[in-house]
């Protein structure tokens, strides 16, 4: 494949071991985690400090998810660019995140509640259908029979991109834990990023790469959220 054919979505899609970028871009994130239990745990004053303990404990669950598709599911190239890059975005969520559960806006200690119960429904029901649906195809590839084929079963017969559909509804869990209505920035971000830029970026890849047998999936399964777009 060529070099012009293999990037889609800012990324490199082939494959390669990547293993110093991912070794960097592990223990950059486990420092995130770190300060995040530094903040939640280290003594401060916070308004609402037993909501900044479960979000340091998000942004733990987050890290082990993270770890499991640097090191088992994500195949392709990684570059040190990606790693510093999406770094400071996951710095900004899991500490924004962090702060804000905290009160450090509002000043403001929030009960929890049964809204807490669905962010957190939410967290757990994203990070399976992003993770859950990862490993499947990874499981299907290594079949001999899979060799240059589209992969078009399991929770990806929901959607093209359950994947991305999955990340939506983690962060928007994340957010709800905040209490804050500035976090919802983030989900909001991810969702249009994915539907006008890495969606059709990674569809046009997808076509090149598997033509007929791409389209006839794309023509039947929604692009993003099961059984609607």
């Amino acid at each position: 494949m060529s070099q012009s054919h293999s990037k889609s979505g800012g990324v490199d899609r082939r494959h390669a071991a990547s293993f110093g970028p991912k070794i960097i871009f592990a223990g950059l994130h486990a420092g995130l985690v770190a300060v995040c239990f530094w903040l939640a745990f280290g003594g401060f004053d916070w308004p609402d400090g037993a909501r900044a303990k479960l979000l340091a404990v998000c942004a733990m669950i987050y890290f082990f998810r993270h770890l499991i598709t640097l090191f088992l599911l994500l195949k392709r190239r990684v570059e040190l660019s990606e790693t510093l890059g999406l770094t400071a975005f996951i710095a900004v969520f899991e500490i924004g995140f962090l702060l804000l559960g905290a009160g450090l806006l509002s000043g403001e200690e929030k009960a929890f509640g049964p809204l807490d119960a669905v962010g957190l429904l939410l967290l757990v029901t994203g990070s399976y259908l992003n993770s859950g649906s990862e490993f499947q195809r990874m499981v299907w590839k290594r079949r001999a029979e899979s060799k240059g084929k589209c992969f078009t079963g399991g929770l990806f017969a929901y959607s093209m991109h359950i994947n991305y559909f999955g990340d939506v509804l983690l962060f928007t869990g994340w957010a709800i834990l905040t209490s804050s209505v500035f976090a919802f920035a983030v989900p909001l971000f991810m969702a249009v990023s994915f539907v006008f830029f890495h969606i059709p970026s990674l569809d046009a890849y997808l076509a090149q790469r598997y033509g007929e047998d791409f389209k006839r999936y794309a023509a039947k399964t929604a692009k993003l959220v099961p059984f609607l777009y």
